[in-house]
């Protein structure tokens, strides 16, 4: 076949693939019958509509795929690590919405992510070497070993990092209930008050307890929940503090005063202690580095000099 041959058929499957797009768009872009009658009949019972997919329903054609692989995968890999009880209270300090069965689920997808990687790798030296067969497959457990235990510790990287903010907005939270309360409203308006002009970690914390209270839990029991949930003693404090002055009437704007100038000076005292470590860290460069070339300038002169003085 010739060239101009082949560039009309190539021609053609362009146009094609074209007629094929611009068809599907002016299908999307039409509304749907159902979108137009919906604002007139959406008082009616809604028949045969479809729900919304589960937390643990597919969503894809891919996870309806491998879904059932990384499930038998992740119960596996709960069989062999144990430790229900320590990741769900830390996806709860963490603030994540998904279940420990679904954390699994991502620690197998790292590990298996880690194993691809080692195993390209392992692939182009097998090519060179093919007598390195066993310590790359062992390699290729390691790194998919690695990846488990890495999602594992992005966790606790989350968990801290949650908790530092939380530190960080305690005090101004803690000192805006404490004007709140002092002009006169109760500890669940200043609640609702502090979080509706708030936002951050913290506020998203009080305003579960918000939403639990206004589900018919006692204010008294939704701050204790919080309290267990945190991981922070000056939050837990905090939470039992609110919760003996809504059932006992006793004065709060000055435990809440108390509590963010306890909590600024606590942050004041680490940044004192993370300056004076990396104070030590900071004379590593001036030691090696720096030191050394002022010592090479200040001498080097004197060197050419004797060595041109000297026959």
């Amino acid at each position: 076949m010739s060239l101009a041959v082949w560039g009309g058929f190539l021609g053609a499957l362009f146009g094609c693939g074209l007629l094929l797009v611009a068809g599907r768009v002016a299908v999307l872009r039409r509304p749907l019958l159902s979108v137009r009658v919906l604002p007139y009949v959406r008082d009616l019972p809604q028949i045969g509509q479809r729900p919304e997919p589960g937390p643990d329903e597919p969503r894809s054609a891919a996870a309806a795929l491998f879904g059932p692989m990384l499930r038998s995968a992740a119960d596996t890999l709960e069989r062999v690590l144990g430790g229900t009880a320590s990741v769900r209270r830390r996806l709860e300090r963490a603030n994540l919405q998904i279940s420990v069965h679904s954390f699994r689920i991502e620690q197998v997808v790292w590990g298996l992510l880690s194993f691809a990687v080692a195993a390209a790798f392992a692939l182009m030296i097998a090519v060179r070497s093919p007598g390195r067969t066993v310590p790359l497959l062992v390699l290729c457990a390691v790194a998919f070993v690695l990846g488990v235990l890495l999602r594992e510790n992005r966790l606790t990287a989350q968990v801290v990092e949650r908790e530092r903010r939380i530190l960080a907005e305690f005090p101004t939270v803690a000192e805006l209930l404490a004007l709140a309360v002092a002009a006169g409203e109760g500890p669940v308006s200043a609640l609702d008050r502090v979080v509706a002009r708030s936002h951050g970690e913290l506020s998203a914390e009080l305003s579960r307890v918000l939403a639990d209270i206004r589900t018919g839990t006692p204010v008294s029991r939704a701050l204790d929940e919080m309290a267990n949930r945190s991981g922070l003693p000056v939050v837990a404090r905090f939470a039992e503090g609110m919760a003996v002055a809504v059932e006992r009437g006793t004065p709060l704007a000055e435990v809440l005063h108390a509590q963010a100038a306890d909590v600024r000076e606590a942050g004041r005292r680490q940044l004192i202690e993370t300056g004076a470590r990396k104070e030590i860290f900071m004379m590593v460069p001036v030691v090696f580095l720096v030191l050394p070339v002022t010592v090479l300038f200040a001498f080097w002169p004197g060197v050419v000099g004797l060595r041109l003085v000297t026959p």
